[in-house]
């Protein structure tokens, strides 16, 4: 069987509280590991984007809060995901904040999850992917 599901792959998630949320996959295991015996991926995504930004909203703390970004950081299974044709190139500190295999250490989730924010956040206000950052219409 080919292996598609790569890092940088965009997916969409079909279950849990993040359905119908674009993630990026930053580690995949296909055959699985001791732990969970089924294909799984480490995905980054955004629990919600940035806000519209309009030429009335003059104040910078106005700018600067409608543009932030709040990430998360998820173990999904295959089956729970649908990989689409789209690549996101992942940055050094995408890939190492997320793809730390004890996620279940809040501690070390929430040092991924800062990091992934600031890449996140960083990216958007070049103007990159900003079909990442739109909502999905459906």
């Amino acid at each position: 069987m080919v292996k598609f599901i790569k890092p940088g792959k965009v997916a969409i998630l079909l279950k849990g509280r993040y359905a119908g949320k674009k993630a990026v996959v930053v580690k995949n295991y296909d055959e699985g590991t001791n732990d969970r015996n089924y294909a799984y991926a480490i995905v980054a995504g955004c629990e919600h984007g940035p806000l519209k930004i309009t030429r009335v909203m003059t104040e910078k703390a106005k700018i600067i809060k409608r543009s932030k970004i709040k990430p998360f950081v998820k173990i999904v299974n295959y089956s729970h995901m649908m990989p689409t044709r789209y690549v996101f190139d992942l940055s050094d500190k995408i890939k190492n904040a997320a793809s730390m295999t004890n996620l279940a250490d809040p501690s070390l989730r929430e040092e991924a999850k800062k990091a992934i924010k600031k890449a996140f956040q960083e990216r958007h206000r070049k103007g990159e992917n900003k079909w990442f950052f739109n909502k999905l219409r459906f």
